[in-house]
């Protein structure tokens, strides 16, 4: 059907390391990519980082489009610029002007190196609080505030010259599963859906270079299908019933929600056939020729897969135009000391007292539970370790750490009765059914905001555990720094 034009048009790959192999380019030449993602594996340093994305541009050429996840919080993979807060920080200090300029920050970050797409802002309205992957990473359970901030998201990419991309459609909001996982089924009302999950997404498509899909099935809008691979819902809803005229990319298509239901080769073309214009076919060498295989054959009309001439030219035309928007140029410098700034700023706005916390005496003696060691958790990079945190406490306190491997091997009772202020943090992902109801002195809630409806105690929530968070929580407990935000999900 349309011989000319390789697979690689359509889809974006991941790359295995730092350096830019001559098999690798060969690979991305042969299938003609124009499209590669970013991770933490192909990071090392600024320079490194910068030279990647130059050699990245002359196999991809002009219209190359280089992404990174680069939301903030937990989903930060340089370690070499400062870290800025979590969306949900900057929902909880709620100054839209804040939001705008960490993500402007953000944006900058990335143009510097040549990174001209930034998977971010996350639109997903966190209304379950056992969402076990969105969590931090929306700006909150309230869909006027998360409008809000990812307006503000927009604007800040905008003004940077960095493609923005909202995620993940139509919401992931209200779900107990990941979609790394499993297939999560999402069965509200469309009158539902519309005041909460797609609120966002339909306010700022004015503003949206890009939409990301979700692995979701929603039963009122495509009870057959995950949206991701769902005609009703991107042609359907998100081009005709909205209007939508940018780019739809799939998030990876190595989650378990599509991988082990439907394939590689096989939904990649059913999301091109559903209106995806890019399909994210990440993973090893054979998944990514499994993928682009199966796209050539239905560019070539190869049986009931042909994809439609009109669509794939619209398609194209569309990653084009981003491309050309949005040129993948370091031309731009990062200044370091305002960014930190900024980002310090930014953790003390969204530092969050619940139940009226008080912090111990400097110099009092502290007994800190910590879990020893933090994992990292699919998208997330891992938090703080308990040896990092007694460190950090221990600069203020009479410290002794009982560190942690599994919250169910710790006895309150024992621990009660040590004669010392018990201070638990809480510094994973995932909330444990093993702190329901317990009663430590004071919880510091460095990750998992929702943690504060398990513990039964006064809490210091961060939306985080970066180094700039844990310093605003310091300037807390020695009485330097208050806890101006406001909690951004309820009731409790």
């Amino acid at each position: 059907m349309t011989p000319t034009l390789l697979p690689g048009a359509l889809a974006m790959v991941d790359i295995p390391g730092p350096v830019l192999d001559a098999d690798t380019a060969a690979h991305l030449r042969r299938y003609g990519v124009r499209s590669v993602c970013l991770f933490g594996k192909n990071i090392e340093s600024a320079v490194q980082l910068r030279q990647l994305c130059a050699d990245l541009r002359g196999v991809l050429g002009e219209h190359a489009l280089i992404a990174l996840d680069h939301e903030g919080g937990a989903i930060l993979r340089p370690d070499f610029w400062p870290y800025a807060p979590s969306a949900m920080a900057l929902g909880a200090a709620d100054d839209p002007e804040l939001t705008r300029e960490t993500h402007a920050a953000l944006a900058r970050q990335l143009r510097s190196v040549g990174i001209n797409w930034n998977f971010t802002p996350v639109l997903d309205v966190n209304v379950n609080p056992a969402n076990p992957v969105i969590g931090e990473r929306a700006f909150g359970g309230d869909p006027e505030l998360v409008t809000r901030h990812g307006r503000a998201s927009l604007e800040g990419h905008a003004g940077e010259g960095v493609a923005a991309c909202v995620k993940h459609f139509p919401g992931h909001g209200d779900t107990h599963q990941d979609s790394h996982y499993n297939l999560p089924h999402v069965a509200k009302a469309r009158a539902d859906l519309d005041r909460t999950e797609l609120a966002p997404f339909r306010a700022l498509l004015p503003q949206t270079p890009a939409v990301m899909t979700a692995h979701i099935i929603f039963d009122e809008l495509d009870a057959g299908a995950p949206a991701t691979l769902s005609r009703p819902v991107l042609t359907g809803l998100l081009r005709q019933e909205w209007g939508f005229e940018g780019v739809i990319v799939t998030d990876s298509m190595g989650m378990k929600a599509i991988d082990d239901n439907y394939g590689r080769g096989e939904a990649a073309v059913l999301a091109l056939k559903a209106g995806a214009d890019l399909v994210m076919a990440l993973g090893r060498r054979e998944v990514q020729e499994a993928t682009l295989d199966a796209i050539a054959q239905a560019l070539d009309g190869g049986l009931d897969a042909a994809l439609e001439a009109g669509e794939v030219q619209a398609s194209l035309g569309r990653l084009e135009a981003l491309a050309r928007l949005y040129p993948a140029q370091a031309d731009v410098a990062v200044d370091t000391g305002a960014d930190a700034g900024l980002m310090r700023r930014g953790w003390a706005q969204a530092l969050t007292a619940f139940r009226e916390p008080v912090a111990p005496a400097p110099g009092s003696r502290v007994l800190l539970v910590a879990q020893r060691y933090a994992y990292r958790e699919n998208v997330s990079e891992r938090g703080v370790e308990a040896g990092a945190l007694a460190r950090d406490l221990g600069a203020l306190y009479d410290l002794t750490l009982h560190a942690y491997d599994s919250p169910e091997e710790l006895d309150w009772a024992a621990l009660g009765e040590s004669g010392q202020t018990v201070i638990l943090a809480t510094s994973g992902r995932h909330r444990h059914p093993a702190l329901v109801g317990v009663r430590p002195g004071l919880h510091l809630a460095l990750y998992n905001p929702y943690t504060v409806l398990d513990v039964d105690a006064p809490a210091l929530i961060t939306y985080g555990f970066r180094p700039e968070a844990r310093a605003a929580v310091l300037g807390w407990l020695r009485g330097e720094v208050e806890a101006p935000g406001r909690l951004p999900f309820g009731p409790v």
